[in-house]
């Protein structure tokens, strides 16, 4: 028998990797000689970069960067196990979770150290990029990333601009001539769930700024400052970034992508889907398990196990559910896609305790999932 293990991260307890070990091991108590693939995923969020590394037999190289704020910060790229794709999360260099509370501003944080992990890795050789787009501090419309990769943005002197949001109300030319050429020479799969445009009520900067420290006054401002970069933009590409899908995805990042980097945006879950060959894994196995920390409506948005549970059933394999908890008003909605639902937490385990040692009741929970399952196969 052959099952593969595709569960995302239990955010806060155990990484998708330890969750995928963690419900080998249960395996392995009921029947050591059962083969486990272990396929850690994520949904192309934070943990998509190690969810890769780990699922292909990758590496992460790390470098020293500039943070937000250009403060030097050590963060990381993956290079998968086929030694020709870089993965490169946008959080990692120039990620909220890098600044105190009081450090958010979205006037002056800047995606700059994004783009300098993108040089690295291309001075690295590598030429293929997934590039993660969750959990910025910036809203500069990917402006600092392309300064990093040398593209100048002027003011009216001819002066360059300053770094973040807050300095492109100063941009009067954009001049790509000295823009890393090597950016044409590769391609670059952008997984993204944000479908918002670039400017306006639902831009970046009004539905994202706040997060980002952005008051309602400050978003003003920086949608004012996305409109008019964007308008340069379409004058320099012929790309209008205005009411574009997914270009407000990471305060604008997304839309400097789409505009200056050749390749595609597509749903996060799918590029980590299709760069692990996941339904090929799928199509010689038996029985797929998936979970995460807490499943609910919100995973049908396009989650890990919902992800996963597509392509089981596509391939028409049984799919079992095994996450720390799951909401009990969304067991209608979610039973369709998945075998079996079940969670760690029952009931008979609080939250509290599941989570205080997350990967030992996985454990256990998935050796009696799974011998239940065969229990129920044997009397078929």
């Amino acid at each position: 028998m052959k099952i593969v293990l595709a569960p995302d991260s239990f955010k806060g307890s155990l990484t998708a990797l330890q969750a995928a070990q963690a419900m080998a091991e249960g395996i392995c108590n009921i029947d050591p000689t059962i083969e486990t693939v272990l396929l850690p995923v994520a949904d192309g969020g934070e943990g998509t970069m190690s969810s890769l590394v780990d699922a292909t037999d990758g590496r992460i190289v790390s470098v020293v960067v500039q943070d937000p704020l250009g403060r030097q910060v050590k963060a990381s790229y993956g290079v998968l196990g086929d030694e020709e794709t870089c993965v490169i999360e946008i959080a990692e260099a120039s990620g909220l979770t890098l600044l105190t509370e009081e450090e958010k501003n979205p006037l002056i944080t800047s995606t700059f150290g994004t783009g300098e992990l993108l040089a690295h890795a291309l001075d690295a050789g590598l030429r293929k990029f997934i590039i993660g787009l969750g959990g910025s501090a910036t809203n500069d419309g990917g402006a600092g990333l392309l300064q990093a990769l040398g593209m100048k943005l002027m003011d009216a002197n001819g002066s360059e601009l300053a770094l973040g949001g807050g300095a492109l109300k100063e941009l009067h030319a954009i001049d790509q001539r000295y823009f890393d050429k090597r950016i044409s020479e590769s391609d670059f799969l952008i997984a993204c769930d944000v479908e918002n445009p670039f400017v306006g009520p639902e831009g970046a900067s009004s539905i994202f700024g706040p997060q980002k420290g952005a008051t309602p006054e400050m978003a003003v401002v920086l949608d004012n400052n996305l409109t008019k970069f964007a308008a340069l933009v379409e004058k320099l590409t012929g790309i209008s970034l205005y009411g574009r899908k997914g270009a407000g995805a990471a305060g604008g990042a997304g839309g400097a992508f789409q505009a200056f980097f050749p390749g595609e945006m597509r749903k996060g879950i799918e590029v980590v889907l299709d760069a692990i060959s996941f339904a090929e894994h799928v199509m010689e196995a038996d029985l797929v398990l998936t979970g995460e920390g807490k499943t609910d409506s919100q995973t049908l948005s396009g989650k890990t196990p919902f992800g996963v549970a597509q392509v089981a059933n596509r391939k028409e394999r049984p799919i079992i559910l095994i996450s720390g908890s799951i909401d009990e008003d969304s067991k209608e909605l979610l039973a369709p896609l998945f075998t079996e639902l079940h969670a760690v937490a029952d009931g008979t385990l609080s939250s509290k305790e599941s989570i205080a040692n997350a990967g030992y009741y996985l454990q256990l929970k998935t050796k009696k999932v799974l011998e239940n399952y065969l229990e129920k196969r044997k009397l078929e």
